[in-house]
């Protein structure tokens, strides 16, 4: 992360960037995913978490990546609420005690969302932002990244740089029926998105019956009663897609590309590399991230960031959106580079997903019936399952990972896990 000092990991999903504050169940719903940020930690490093970590999880990450359990400092926030992290952090005291630990040691703070909370913390704390220089630089990137995690923002943005898109039209919400019936005339069915929304939240799939003998379209309240949201045609569509790209000063490279697994448009997980059916597209993905990875650094933007694409039936690829922050298969992949260096496969294929098991279980059972089932993670052999969330609130609901040489070894090791876990529908 940085040569000159330890990393604040500071774990913020309760955040506007993605979504706005008023969604507090799902951002409270997502932010049980924070453990994860524990498979960044190096030796010196805190971790901000807005959600406890199990010192049984922390003791199997560090044996897996190597670095001392003792030599991190992990600070868990009390809950406080739809509130950023940040304003939670200065609600139960803990400031003074992160000032402390960061004093005089050249630290950093990495933020899983660059909002405006964190600058104002990063600022309280006397520490940059990684990656910028300074707390004055991520400032100045603010606007371009709350205006890139939006859809309008984006499709207006995409538009100019030449990416194609599904058509479509951005309206205010009082509107937003109008339009979709007149989208209906020509197609089949609508895609009607929230503004600002990640992980499929708030999407709604709409089509001429379901508007037909004068029926009312029902939105979630997102948004607020005049917020702004999106139309667009719907695809017929084989693959959702990603491209997952970074802003090195005035450099953007592409990092890794795959394929998401959504249900009813909801994000469920990731499997990279792209499969077959769909390598065609990451020449387009690329030209594409590259040209957004261009212009998010002319407005001061630094850091990773991803693109989302749909690949139709006929093969055509359709940019969807952008997320300009660290995504959820950010870390995962970091996971995954970070094991992979310590065997001999360097660019492993792998995927990250999520299984409902029949009954509870905590993590010490789960590792165990990995280990007896060898799907457990060998660091020798650079392949097996990963549990890289921790365990989960009620026991059930796993996320995990698997490592291997080629798709098919990973998609063997996935259902071999489901029939071990006992995952519903496995």
């Amino acid at each position: 992360m940085t040569e000159t000092g330890p990393i604040v990991v500071f774990a913020n999903f309760l955040s506007d960037v993605a979504v706005d504050l008023d969604e507090g169940q799902i951002l409270t719903q997502w932010a049980q995913q924070a453990p994860r940020k524990a498979w960044l930690l190096r030796p010196g490093d805190i971790f901000v978490t807005p959600v406890p970590l199990g010192q049984e999880f922390l003791r199997y990450v560090c044996d897996l990546t190597g670095v001392p359990p003792e030599s991190v400092a992990v600070i868990e926030v009390p809950p406080a609420g739809a509130v950023p992290l940040a304003r939670a952090v200065r609600g139960a005291g803990l400031v003074e005690h992160i000032r402390a630990l960061v004093r005089d040691r050249g630290a950093a703070l990495l933020p899983t969302a660059l909002d405006a909370s964190t600058i104002e913390f990063a600022r309280d704390l006397g520490i940059a932002i990684h990656p910028y220089p300074t707390v004055g630089a991520a400032e100045t990137a603010l606007e371009v990244t709350m205006l890139l995690n939006t859809k309008a923002g984006f499709r207006e943005t995409a538009g100019r740089l030449g990416m194609r898109l599904p058509a479509g039209r951005t309206c205010r919400r009082p509107r937003t029926e109008g339009v979709a019936r007149e989208f209906l005339r020509d197609h089949e069915g609508v895609v009607v998105k929230p503004d600002r929304s990640a992980g499929g939240h708030g999407l709604r799939f709409v089509s001429r019956d379901d508007l037909a003998g004068g029926a009312s379209l029902p939105l979630d309240p997102v948004g607020g009663p005049d917020g702004m949201w999106v139309v667009e045609e719907r695809l017929d569509v084989a693959e959702s897609v990603s491209v997952q790209m970074e802003v090195t000063g005035s450099r953007t490279v592409a990092l890794f590309s795959g394929a998401m697994r959504t249900v009813h448009g909801s994000f469920t997980g990731y499997a990279s590399p792209l499969p077959a059916s769909c390598v065609h597209a990451a020449g387009e993905l690329e030209q594409w991230g590259t040209a957004l990875g261009r212009h998010l650094a002319a407005h001061g933007y630094a850091g990773p960031f991803g693109l989302d694409a749909l690949v139709a039936t006929d093969g055509t690829v359709y940019a969807s959106e952008s997320n300009i922050r660290r995504t959820a298969t950010t870390t995962p992949h970091s996971m995954v580079t970070r094991l992979a260096a310590r065997s001999a496969d360097a660019h492993p294929a792998w995927l990250v997903s999520k299984g409902r098991t029949r009954r509870p279980m905590d993590f010490a059972e789960g590792l165990a019936r990995l280990s007896a089932s060898r799907l457990a993670f060998d660091p020798e052999r650079g392949e097996g399952v990963i549990l890289y969330a921790d365990a989960p609130p009620d026991g059930r609901s796993w996320r995990y990972a698997v490592m291997g040489t080629r798709t098919g070894d990973v998609e063997e090791q996935e259902a071999a896990l489901a029939e071990v876990f006992g995952f519903e529908g496995g």
